[in-house]
């Protein structure tokens, strides 16, 4: 499922079950339009807490952790411009004959309305503002949950023309219920239920701002596969907040895992200071569904950055195989460049895999796509892709320009927040 598949088919859905509510005179007018928005406004709100939940069933039907958050974060946005309107426009006409479920007083009812609005305009704002540091962040985005709650009963207390045993109350007590047990599920139970294991820093590289940090479990261990990532949580003042990062390690025997980190926060910045051997740390583990394309018969391999850690982790998989049909491109910044070039050049070697360098533009990575081109078609040329999203933009244009379809290209998303 992809972002806008969510988008639009909750708006179908809320909108017929609405739709059925009202005398189809009605319809084409702002009241309606209204009553409209302010209800998929709602319904949005109810599916975000539910993709923040991070249960497994719900990761599994858009791919990855990565694009339910993406698609977690459009949802709040149009649920904001969808509300915007709703509080403007009067939802309501005489032909409606609409009663409030549950009465109160107007004065309550006409704080409630402000509230609920108030309430999701701070949600998205402060959801979307990078400039607040993550510990703050993450402490106001936690109120999310609790501010939904006065949405809900908004919609209770308002009157419409919507009852409990409508089409449309049943559509809207469904999704808030879902919403409702799913922020409950991350705000309480979540540390309890779905903590994988405590691990115990084992080994610390720093290098030109960067970290590598190698981990021990402590007592059980999780299997994850090449490409995943985790949720780090230090025991330790100021890095306590979960935080996601690529594993950058094949599923070792021993139950290591690995990471590399690049201080481009306050949350990294301070880990990358802080870390030391010995410190406890809560992995929440393992999420994503980065996988190397089946059938293709040439790959490559774009990693830029830190966004090289699922091809580290590639390249170590025991079971792996066909790295002969591999390109990996490494985008780097000479002086920021963690691990080394030449460092990963050994661990391709030893795989069979081609390393090139992209280490100033990219006519490196525009001459790899044209010499895959020349060896064989196009359509069978696979790119997987990890980096910023200003250089995945560049490298869609470079496969246009090789005629390789976009349906091609596979990436993971660099950036949740």
């Amino acid at each position: 499922m992809k972002t806008w598949h969510c988008i639009v088919g909750l708006l179908l859905i809320t909108a017929l079950t609405l739709l059925l509510e009202i005398p189809s005179s009605t319809w084409f007018t702002s009241a309606t339009l209204s009553m409209l928005l302010g209800t998929a406004a709602l319904v949005y709100m109810a599916v975000s807490c539910l993709l923040a939940s991070r249960w497994k069933v719900v990761e599994s039907m858009f791919g990855g952790l990565d694009r339910v958050y993406e698609t977690h974060k459009w949802l709040g946005v149009w649920a904001l411009v969808f509300a915007s309107y709703h509080f403007v426009f009067k939802a309501n006409l005489d032909e409606w004959n609409s009663v409030p479920i549950l009465e109160l007083s107007k004065y309550w009812t006409r704080l409630v309305r402000q509230l609920s609005y108030i309430a999701l305009g701070l949600i998205v704002l402060l959801a979307l503002n990078r400039n607040i540091p993550y510990s703050q962040w993450r402490l106001w985005h936690k109120l999310s949950g609790p501010l939904f709650l006065i949405v809900i009963l908004h919609w209770l207390s308002f009157k419409s023309p919507i009852t409990l045993d409508s089409p449309s109350g049943i559509w809207l007590v469904l999704c808030c219920g879902a919403g409702v047990v799913a922020a409950f599920y991350k705000l309480v139970l979540y540390p309890f239920v779905a903590r994988a294991g405590e691990y115990r820093v084992a080994a610390v590289s720093r290098d030109k701002g960067a970290l590598h940090l190698t981990l021990e479990p402590v007592n059980k261990r999780f299997d994850f596969k090449a490409g995943q990532f985790a949720f780090l949580a230090m025991q330790q003042k100021g890095l306590r907040e979960p935080h996601p990062f690529t594993i950058a390690s094949a599923n070792a025997a021993n139950g290591q895992i690995e990471f590399v980190i690049r201080g481009l926060g306050d949350y990294t910045k301070k880990l990358c200071e802080c870390a030391e051997v010995g410190m406890r740390a809560d992995i929440y583990a393992p999420y994503g569904r980065f996988k190397r394309p089946a059938q293709a018969e040439q790959e490559i391999w774009v990693g830029a950055g830190v966004g090289i850690s699922p091809f580290i982790s590639w390249l170590q998989d025991p079971d792996a195989k066909d790295f002969d049909k591999v390109t990996l491109v490494y985008c780097f910044n000479p002086s920021r460049a963690f691990p080394p070039f030449e460092t990963l050049q050994t661990m391709s070697a030893q795989r069979g895999v081609q390393c090139v360098g992209n280490s100033g533009g990219l006519e490196t990575l525009a001459d790899t796509l044209r010499q895959a081109v020349a060896r064989g078609a196009p359509d069978k040329v696979h790119v997987s892709f990890c980096g910023p999203k200003e250089l995945l933009a560049k490298v869609s244009d470079l496969m246009r320009a090789n005629q390789i379809p976009l349906s091609n290209l596979h990436n993971e998303l660099f950036v949740f927040r």
